[in-house]
Parts: C-alpha cells; structure tokens; sequence
C-alpha cells in the first residue's frame, strides 16, 4: 500500500440522506480507528434527494453544507460542485428498491453520468463510485468467490444499472477524465438503516424469515463502519484510479448462520425471540426469481419478491485485493456488527420485537 492523500479541502457527498450517507457522516463527526481516514477538517457539501431528508443528514453533521436536488439534474450539480476544484467525491447517490424500473437507468445510470461530466468539469482529485455486487449476479456454487477482476453477469434492471454506472466511472478514469475508483459493497447492515433492515429483524425474532433449503448458501455482508473504512481508503490512495475493490466482512456467512445469529443478539439484547425458524425449499426462491424477472419485463418492481429471489442463492466476494492493495482491514465482525445494529433500533425508539420485561 501506498502513501494516503491528506484529506481534501472539500468533501462532495451524493446520497447524503441514504444509509450509507448518513453512516458516512457520522463517522466525519465521531472518527474512530475502525473508519480509516475518514476524519477531515474541510467542507462537506451533501446532496439530499429531498428537503424532507435534510434535518436528517443535520443532525449527524450539522456542518453539511445541505444542496437538495435530483442527481441526474446537471443544473443541481452545477451548484453542487462549484469551485470544488481538488475535491474529494463520494458518489453515494442511488436507488434499491424503486417506485419504477426505470427509476434504475434514471437515477443509478444518468445519475452516474451527470456526476462524472460535472466532476471532470471542475477537476475533482478522486471520486469514489459505490457500487454493488448485483452487477455481478450470483455465484456458481457455496464456494465460489467473486474476484476483483470479474466479468460482469448482471442480476436483473438493478444489476444492469450499476454495472452500467461501473463503467461510466471506469472509462472515465481510462480516458483520464476523473480520477475514479469503484467500491463494491455486498448486503451491508448497521447503523442508519432503513426500515426493510428493520424488518428483517422483526421477522427474524418472529420466527418468520425463511431460510430456503438447507441454509449453506453464503452471503458476503459488510458492517457500514467497515463500508466507510473501505471508502475512505480508497479516496486517499494515490496509485488505484480506475481500479474496484470488493469492501466486505472478511468471510462469507450461511444464510441459516446469518439468521441465527441475529436470533442470538437479539435474545442477549432483551427481546421476545421465537425458536421457531421458517424452512423453505429452495424451489421458492427460484419461483421467486421467475415472478420477479416477468414483472420487471412489464416495469413493475415488487421488493418483497425481489428479495426473495435472492435468497436461494450464494452472492459471495473475496477481498484479497482490497486488503493489499488499500490496506482494508474489516474490524466489526457478524455479530458485533449486528448488536450495534440492534441499539442503534432501541435508541432510535424503533420496536423490533416485545422485551422479556414487557411480557
């Protein structure tokens, strides 16, 4: 690993108001070791979708200087990025789980494109990409592993979304346009998250997750903490414009480990937690896929099939690379991370499950 950057004098953040942002944030206000160098003294400009999620990113860094604007708007950005020359960029901006499946093309695609042409136009030092592992679609088998040089099999409008913004940003950086890298995040969880994380805990204390087949599927997660190590470090690496590292929990999880070690922090943090467990065929997951593929041909999305789709199914990275060449080292581990999750709900009055002390 190279020498770092000092932090730059201006900070660009797209998707302030979203998990991440908001993670990212708060890590700029509260720096511990385990968010890298993340810590920086200069301006943070944010762009918020919308008004409602200023008081939000505020209350995380009441610093942030707030723009409010849709990210495929070049006149928004215009304003976002003036004088910004020798920036550092976060391009955080996306949607999941949309109202429509062209929200896809219109937010993840556009939206890239838009951020890059107003980057390069003021000359920004770095801008970090955050991507997905869904432009890369699902693994062969439990064991496999996606690598850092790995050809893309996008999942679906999302997959093919972001494997579309991936190479905006990386011809960008060929072309010698933006100095650009791509970070690619897994299923991250912690901290900030939105209310289908939220249900998932919920479902899981119920009793009502379903595990398909046997369970050893694996999924490569990430702890937002760690998401934000991995970011930084990849603004303030000189030598890796035009590369993309996998940020990640350095092992993989089985999906019933995944499940029953949500059950265990959520009973040793005080709630209600069933020793039922839902058991599925993984056929389910497969009819799932079939049903969300026809309606998204037809440009209508259903989130709750469409992760149900996913869950049959091993999305697994390796972070070799990452580890080597950014000196990534992932320090809140499965259960940690999903304790910190779990206060993070009760502190935020979020009702997950009844407490034994309620019943």
């Amino acid at each position: 690993m190279t020498a770092r950057w000092e932090p730059a004098g201006t900070t660009v953040l797209t998707g302030g108001g979203g998990w991440f942002g908001r993670a990212f944030l708060d890590a700029v206000a509260h720096p511990r070791p385990e968010h890298g160098p993340v810590a920086r003294d200069g301006q943070v400009r944010v762009l918020a979708a919308s008004a409602a999620e200023v008081p939000a990113i505020l209350d995380v860094l009441p610093r942030a200087v707030v723009h409010v604007g849709d990210v495929a708007d070049p006149h928004v950005l215009e304003r976002l990025f003036e004088g910004a020359a020798g920036a550092s960029v976060v391009h955080a901006a996306g949607v999941i789980h949309p109202a429509r499946v062209a929200d896809f093309d219109r937010v993840n695609v556009e939206g890239t494109r838009e951020v890059l042409r107003a980057a390069s136009r003021v000359g920004v030092r770095r801008l970090v990409h955050v991507s997905s592992n869904s432009a890369f679609g699902v693994n062969a088998t439990p064991d496999d592993r996606f690598r850092q040089h790995e050809p893309y099999r996008p999942y679906l409008g999302y997959g093919r979304s972001k494997m579309a913004g991936e190479r905006l940003v990386l011809e960008a950086a060929a072309s010698g346009d933006t100095s650009s890298v791509v970070v690619r995040p897994p299923w991250f969880y912690g901290p900030f998250q939105p209310a289908r994380q939220s249900s998932f805990f919920t479902m899981v204390a119920a009793g009502r997750f379903p595990v398909l087949g046997d369970g050893a599927q694996r999924r490569s997660m990430v702890f937002v903490d760690n998401l934000v190590q991995g970011v930084a470090l990849a603004e303030h690496a000189p030598d890796v414009t035009g590369q993309a590292f996998w940020v990640a929990d350095r092992e993989a999880y089985p999906m019933a480990h995944i499940v029953a070690t949500v059950a265990q922090v959520m009973r040793e943090e005080g709630y209600v937690v069933s020793g039922r467990r839902l058991r599925a065929p993984a056929l389910v997951g497969r009819l799932a896929e079939r049903a969300d593929r026809l309606l998204q041909d037809r440009g209508v999305y259903h989130q709750s099939i469409h992760v149900l789709g996913e869950m049959d199914k091993t999305i697994a990275c390796d972070i070799s690379a990452t580890e080597a060449a950014l000196g990534y080292e992932p320090r809140v581990d499965l259960a940690e991370g999903m304790r910190r999750s779990v206060r993070w709900c009760a502190a935020q009055g979020v009702s997950l499950a009844p407490r034994r002390a309620e019943r």
